[in-house]
């Protein structure tokens, strides 16, 4: 049996600290969210249980199905949420209440400080037990891990820490398995203790929990308030976008509206109910290095895991639900990534999301949007991951390019110029300085639409050989470009195109010269027009992107670039014209060249010296 001996005070971890200060300070206008969020850790702790009873059956000793009771009194001024799931040892109490042991905290409470009203922010960063000091001046949690004799008190003020000791007699004897969190409320938040006010908030946030949820009021008897139905078990006929919505929010922890929703029941070899959703913000945790996915997966609506991989990486900002009536009950989280029934489960599902995202971008592109504004970089992984689907998500990907915004590359090839192969595309860190890429100007002076790529994993997914409809994809800043066969659109572009330019074999020669190993070759450029250099990568190498983003990350040895050099330009002219100065004008159309990349010149000492002597040199001679 517990005993009762001194409790124990522990502090808080630091950002639990910091947190719990903005909660006991703040005054949100949606306070009702503390009541959603204890509530949903009460479900996932019933969740639990069902889960760990599969194996260990005596974890139920009593027989009870787990449930969610909330009791309200106002003579002591105290809010109840108790649940019968697996409950908390005293460790597990420490590590659950005293830190947070999620990665992207510090960026919440950056966040959290600057919002206006975070209770969007809490719901994101699954930081919602510390909610209730919102509306709480003390909390108590009572908690026995289910199967054991012991039972522990935690209790804090929200200040800097908290104790901890064995439960009384008294309340062992009250809580037989689950926890009890005891809500002493500020002057405030008095409301709370209302049973309609507890039941509009059930209503509106937590009807479709799959457990009940019992108000027990000070007088009367205990009533359920919420449906507790397996919401994705139900026919779409009899589901309303309300009902939807809600789901939404309360299985995703979220407070935006799905962009998309997906609800079917497979049934043949494989039988099992999907309710999937796109959201329209991003989750916070979107860009984890883990790439976790985030829907749940059920077994004949008892919960087995939030993690299973259900759908691929790329599809990591989809949440929802997947209940199989054919998987095992006692399958393990181990077993899960081997199970061939879940392998063809992922393959029959992916292909309906990705499905679903070309339907909604045919018919409802505002919507489809939302979906590319928060995920498109996310979506564009898997064209470099998933080599089945590869054009496909080529097909539903929305690119900026040189014609406008959010193109689909289907428009692309409809609108190809006569004699053009490829689809050309450029990679960079902005559209802005994309635009300004003297890589560009024949393309633009030909009118050759160009993609312009500024997601980091363009780079990436870009390296890979890709074609859609029958055009390849090729970057105007690696190997040779020729649109020799594309007539330009300016009559007097033409005219320039005759215009006598320096001599070639020559100029080539003294720029090698005094360029030495920095370039693997100099070369009479196709690609610009005005400008008078660029740099380009060889036919083989990394596209010059990829290579900056590897360069940092130390994963591959740099390549010498390609300088290409515009015959027609005055700079390249004035080369064989003045010998004295070529060594200078030939590092001058590297370093620019450069410059224009978004690269620094090597030495940038000694390209603003040499600029200088350049300009003077000028100047005297003018």
């Amino acid at each position: 049996m517990t005993t009762t001996t001194a409790p124990e005070s522990q502090p808080f971890q630091a950002e639990v600290a910091e947190l719990l200060n903005l909660m006991v300070h703040s005054v949100y206008s949606e306070t009702d969210i503390f009541l959603r969020e204890l509530i949903s850790n009460a479900s996932d702790a019933c969740d639990k249980l069902r889960y760990e009873a599969i194996s260990a059956p005596e974890l139920i000793t009593d027989g009870a199905p787990p449930k969610i009771r909330i009791a309200p009194n106002k003579t002591a001024n105290t809010l109840s949420v108790v649940d019968s799931g697996i409950g908390m040892d005293r460790q597990e109490l420490i590590d659950n209440l005293g830190t947070i042991a999620r990665s992207g905290t510090k960026s919440f409470l950056s966040r959290l400080t600057e919002a206006k009203d975070g209770t969007n922010l809490i719901g994101q960063f699954g930081v919602g037990f510390y909610a209730a000091f919102m509306v709480a001046d003390r909390i108590v949690v009572t908690s026995r891990r289910a199967g054991s004799d012991e039972v522990f008190v935690w209790s804090s003020s929200g200040g800097s820490g908290f104790e901890i000791a064995p439960a009384s007699e008294e309340d062992a004897a009250r809580v037989t398995r689950g926890s009890e969190i005891v809500l002493h409320l500020k002057e405030n938040a008095a409301k709370y203790l209302e049973t309609h006010e507890i039941e509009r908030i059930v209503r509106a946030w937590s009807d479709n929990i799959q457990f009940p949820i019992e108000l027990v009021p000070e007088e009367g008897e205990p009533r359920q308030i919420n449906s507790a139905s397996a919401l994705w078990q139900r026919p779409k006929s009899e589901l309303s976008a309300e009902d939807y919505k809600q789901a939404y929010q309360q299985i995703a922890g979220a407070f935006d509206e799905p962009a998309m929703t997906l609800h079917y029941r497979a049934e043949g070899r494989q039988s099992y109910a999907v309710l999937l959703f796109a959201p329209s913000t991003k989750p916070f945790d979107l860009f984890d290095q883990a790439r976790k996915g985030k829907v749940k997966l059920y077994v004949r609506r008892v919960f087995i895991a939030d993690d299973a991989d259900i759908l691929p990486a790329y599809l990591r900002f989809i949440r929802g639900v997947i209940d199989s009536e054919d998987l095992p009950l006692n399958i393990s989280r181990e077993m899960l990534q081997n199970n061939p029934q879940l392998t063809q489960i992922r393959k029959a599902v992916t292909g309906r999301v990705i499905s679903e995202l070309e339907s909604l971008g045919d018919k409802e592109p505002e919507a489809f949007e939302k979906i590319w504004d928060a995920f498109g970089p996310v979506i564009k992984e898997g064209i470099w991951e998933d080599f089945e689907r590869r054009e496909k998500l080529l097909g539903l990907s929305r690119f900026t390019t040189t014609s406008g915004e959010k193109r689909a590359l289907k428009q692309y090839v409809e609108d190809i110029k006569p004699n053009q192969t490829d689809i050309y595309y450029l990679t960079g860190e902005s559209v802005e300085r994309l635009k300004a890429n003297p890589k560009l100007e024949s393309a633009t002076a030909r009118g050759i639409e160009v993609l312009l790529l500024t997601d980091p994993v363009d780079a990436f997914w870009t390296s890979a050989p890709l074609d859609f409809g029958g055009k390849p994809l090729k970057s105007l800043s690696q190997g040779d470009i020729d649109f020799a066969l594309i007539p330009l659109s300016d009559d007097k572009a033409e005219d320039k195109k005759d215009e006598p330019g320096a001599d070639e074999a020559t100029t080539i020669a003294l720029i090698k010269d005094a360029l030495g190993e920095r370039v693997s070759d100099v070369r009479a450029s196709q690609r610009l027009t005005a400008s008078a250099s660029c740099l380009v990568a060889g036919g083989d190498a990394h596209d010059r992107m990829l290579e900056r983003l590897l360069a940092m990350q130390n994963k591959a040895p740099t390549t010498r670039p390609i300088l290409e050099i515009n015959m027609r330009h005055p700079l390249v002219a004035a080369i064989t014209g003045d010998k004295d100065a070529a060594k200078d004008l030939s590092f001058l159309l590297l370093e620019q060249a450069q410059i224009l990349d978004g690269e620094l010149p090597e030495d940038p000492a000694a390209f603003a010296n040499r600029l200088n002597q350049l300009v003077l040199r000028g100047i005297v001679k003018g």
